[in-house]
């Protein structure tokens, strides 16, 4: 029994640690992105695509894709805050803020899932937890703070973007944990992709003016990437880790996420690395380091 707990646990930190691999090389590829595509078209068609490829997976695994009735509110509740809450408002907060600071904010994720596993699932934060969410805040402080405590009136929609994503991802991450959705896995993870991407791509069509017969070879690798990678298999193995491990356990790939987003925006998009956002970095690092450590 315990030899099969100590291997869920390590397939867990497994698939949590590729989809941080996965979540941080998307930070630039979503950038660049950013400036051929508008935000809302480019997560709402990647997201259709990766839907897609997704049900077929599941097709092909021989999982049923029937979703009983009475599971349909916790379905679309799950898919708002996994997938368009965190997609659409990270991606939004990149038009603000560059990625590296984006990818910081959004990742004090774990801090949100501490304190909110605490009166969801009983799972109180020790004195490392507390010390973990000091630290966190610690870092964003330092990150948005600039001058004082002054903020940059011209990134302040950013980081609140940033910011409420990373609350509301945590939040679908401890529900996923307290009520766990019946359905089989692959299927689970397209129809929140399909679900959560509706919103996005309808926000696309309607303020948004894209012309993909423009958009270079470049963006749409960057496209498939981001379809296929990050909102396929990422979701994937992001939802297998939070059935084997505790919310704060699951995010333990998540520190590698910041620390990869920032080192390839640095290489691939110029975004300039500075001592106040390396200490921020390293503090939120930090503190989620302390809030996942048993």
């Amino acid at each position: 029994m315990l030899a099969a707990e100590t291997r869920s646990r390590l397939i867990g930190f497994v698939c949590v640690a590729f989809t941080a691999l996965g979540w941080g090389l998307n930070w630039p590829a979503t950038k660049f992105l950013l400036t051929e595509c508008p935000p809302l078209s480019a997560r709402g068609v990647s997201g259709v695509a990766a839907g897609l490829v997704l049900f077929a997976v599941a097709r092909f695994r021989g999982e049923t894709l029937v979703v009983p009735r009475h599971l349909w509110r916790r379905l679309t509740v799950a898919a708002l805050l996994n997938v368009s809450a965190w997609m659409g408002l990270t991606t939004a907060s990149m038009l603000w803020l560059p990625a590296g600071q984006a990818v910081t904010l959004a990742y004090t994720m774990p801090v949100w899932a501490t304190l909110l596993a605490w009166p969801m699932v009983g799972d109180r934060p020790n004195s490392r937890q507390i010390a973990a969410i000091v630290l966190g805040i610690c870092g964003v402080v330092i990150l948005v703070g600039g001058a004082g405590l002054s903020l940059d009136a011209r990134r302040r929609p950013g980081i609140a973007l940033a910011l409420s994503a990373a609350g509301l991802f945590a939040l679908g991450t401890v529900l996923a944990k307290r009520r766990p959705i019946p359905l089989p896995p692959v299927a689970l993870v397209a129809w929140q992709v399909s679900i959560g991407c509706i919103p996005l791509l309808l926000g696309g069509l309607l303020f948004e003016q894209t012309h993909f017969d423009a958009m270079p070879l470049i963006g749409w690798i960057a496209l498939a990437y981001t379809a296929l990678v990050s909102m396929g298999l990422c979701y994937v193995l992001w939802f297998a880790a939070v059935r084997r491990l505790k919310p704060s356990s699951a995010a333990i790939g998540t520190l590698l996420t910041p620390v990869l987003g920032v080192a390839a925006s640095s290489f691939a998009l110029g975004d300039p690395l500075t001592i106040r956002q390396a200490v921020s970095l390293a503090l939120v690092v930090a503190g989620i380091m302390c809030a996942i450590k048993n």
